[in-house]
């Protein structure tokens, strides 16, 4: 008996072809967040274009000889290494995702 236009198709256990699996956008969308997150937490702290620091140099003038002084505070100030390693894992965790098959699976 032909199926007319009114009566339901059977459903296929099989997924369309054109879906991306749930890990897919979870990693993706993780790995987006991660370079975000990473940029706020460098541009937070300080933009630092140059290495990463843990102790940064503060002028102090002496009130009394008016000689100006260099007093080291213990400061963590991220550089461009750690926005370089953030951004790098955080597109090494969207890359995984365009990896395994390719070829969508077979229809019966």
């Amino acid at each position: 008996m032909p199926l007319s236009p009114t009566t339901p198709k059977p459903e296929s256990p099989l997924p369309p072809e054109k879906t991306i699996a749930a890990w897919r956008i979870l990693l993706r969308g993780a790995g987006a967040f991660f370079v975000l997150y990473v940029f706020c937490v460098w541009a937070a702290k300080g933009y630092n274009r140059g290495w990463t620091q843990n102790q940064v140099p503060v002028k102090h003038i002496d009130p009394i000889t008016e000689i100006e002084f260099i007093k080291y505070e213990k400061r963590f100030v991220p550089g461009l290494d750690v926005l370089a390693a953030g951004v790098t894992s955080g597109l090494l965790i969207f890359s995984v995702t365009f990896l395994g098959r390719r070829c969508p699976p077979n229809r019966a």
